[in-house]
């Protein structure tokens, strides 16, 4: 059966994109997008046989204001800082005009007599969003101790406070670190990216760190503020609890003068005001670049878009090789959203291997978790050594089809999977699973050692499910692009 997607997801921003979309698209093709979202019956009624409409990429009806900016605090994300065992950052949402938005801190303890707060007060932005001005706000909290559990709320306007809080500060290195990692979530968030962030929650339910590899959201089709919305409510549970890492990926971009000479990569307006980040990024990519130590791991995330799009894979990779170079953890985590490797047909980011895979082998960085291309591959460091690792996965509901160069070089590699990854770095060991929407284990591995640049991989094939393979029909683009809308 031939299948519609029935929304756009592109990272175009929506100015004229329902032109774009009429002319590029078939006649047919721009009237189901025109029309409200239908049952496959009435479809099939109206156009013919084998016309099948899919579900929107939002929750949200044609016209509902859910999302719209009030004086209840919403979006509350807690950040790293370059050192989480003094401080984090937290960043949240009211309706603008917010009058002296702050948050209160504690210790956090068993009464419910919390006791005297730390007052911090908020820098506030405002920004337009289709949904109406919203203040965004945010808080550097630092001065904290090491391994200590926080409370902490935030205050919006009209007298509201978020509910209370709880967050542990990193503890210093030698003690054990659990973490997640997601690849694109990217569409259909709150329909079916949900399931998986809190079946990755029910596997880990002591991690302290939740990483996204980019593509959070779709964009660029007109509804990007409820996008947002629905990414930050799927993704609450977890930011209730632990320090959430983003990663920019191409639809956290939108092109500005479109089919101009002027033509450009723009990064979106949500990001920055979303995300408050440690401020400690690459030149030409301090907005979207940074790195942060928690326990024994130094982590870094880099933006493949910038580096591929906007010039700057050159400064990026001399920046990575500054932080790592006096790195003085035992293990060392890189993310960016575009694979060094990808196993998706056509798809080949020379660009990062010529600049930044050099600086990733010469200090023997253990892991580089990426995302962009809708599968699942991991593919082991050249040289016959364990290290680097490079892992691409996919969290969200677009799916994309391996190429055959994938299934050469790369072991395991799946399509047609929802996953999100579980990571433990205990001394010298570090244990990595890769879990499908239903808590399956689908890869499993661990790196051994003490000495970076040594160590030694064994895999864990006990209790993996069969390799999985898309299965399903065609779509009018053909199986040699997506496996699913």
């Amino acid at each position: 059966m031939r299948a519609l997607s029935g929304r756009g997801t592109t990272s175009r921003p929506f100015v004229s994109g329902f032109a774009r979309a009429s002319r590029r698209l078939p006649l047919l093709a721009a009237l189901l997008l025109a029309m409200p979202m239908a049952a496959t019956a009435l479809a099939e009624d109206r156009f013919g046989p084998g016309i099948q409409i899919l579900e929107p990429n939002t929750l949200v009806p044609a016209g509902d204001l859910h999302y719209a900016p009030a004086a209840r605090p919403d979006r509350i994300l807690a950040t790293p800082s370059a050192d989480p065992a003094r401080g984090f950052q937290v960043s949240w949402r009211t309706v603008a005009g917010v009058d002296a938005p702050l948050l209160e801190l504690v210790v956090a303890g068993d009464s419910p007599a919390v006791g005297e707060p730390r007052s911090l007060a908020a820098r506030t932005t405002v920004f337009a969003t289709g949904n109406g001005a919203g203040g965004q706000h945010q808080v550097t909290v630092d001065g904290l101790e090491p391994d200590t559990l926080y409370a902490f709320r935030v205050r919006g306007g009209n007298g509201w406070w978020s509910p209370w809080r709880q967050l542990r500060t990193a503890a210093a290195p030698g003690t054990a670190l659990e973490f997640l990692y997601f690849g694109d979530t990217q569409n259909k968030n709150a329909s079916h990216g949900s399931r998986v962030l809190l079946e990755a929650l029910r596997h880990a339910p002591q991690a302290r760190l939740a990483l996204f590899a980019g593509d959070l959201v779709s964009g660029g089709d007109g509804e990007d503020d409820n996008e947002w919305g629905e990414w930050a409510d799927i993704t609450a549970p977890l930011a209730a609890t632990m320090l959430v890492a983003p990663v920019a990926g191409n639809h956290e971009y939108f092109e500005e003068f479109e089919d101009t000479p002027q033509e450009r990569r723009v990064l979106g307006l949500h990001w920055p005001h979303m995300f408050a980040l440690p401020g400690n990024g690459a030149p030409g990519a301090e907005r979207t670049t940074y790195w942060f130590d928690m326990h024994d791991a130094r982590f870094v995330v880099l933006d493949g878009t910038s580096a591929l799009d906007l010039g700057t894979a050159a400064a990026q990779a001399a920046w990575l090789d500054g932080v790592l170079r006096d790195n003085p953890r035992a293990w060392t985590v890189v993310a960016v959203h575009q694979p060094m490797y990808s196993p998706r047909e056509g798809r080949d980011n020379a660009l990062l291997r010529e600049h930044v895979m050099p600086v990733l082998e010469r200090h023997a960085v253990d892991l580089v978790l990426q995302g962009h291309d809708h599968t699942y591959g991991r593919r082991g460091g050249d040289a016959g050594t364990a290290t680097p690792q490079f892992v691409v996965s996919v969290a969200g509901a677009k799916q994309y089809l391996l190429s055959q160069q994938a299934r050469d070089t790369m072991a395991p590699v799946a399509e047609d999977t929802q996953l999100f990854q579980v990571l433990r770095i205990d001394g010298d060991t570090l244990r990595y699973e890769a879990r499908t929407a239903t808590g399956q284990l689908y890869d499993a591995f661990s790196l051994f050692g003490t000495r970076r640049g040594a160590r030694r991989l064994v895999e864990h094939p006990q209790g993996r499910i069969a390799p999985r393979d898309c299965g399903r029909e065609a779509t009018l683009k053909g199986r040699t692009d997506r496996c699913w809308e």
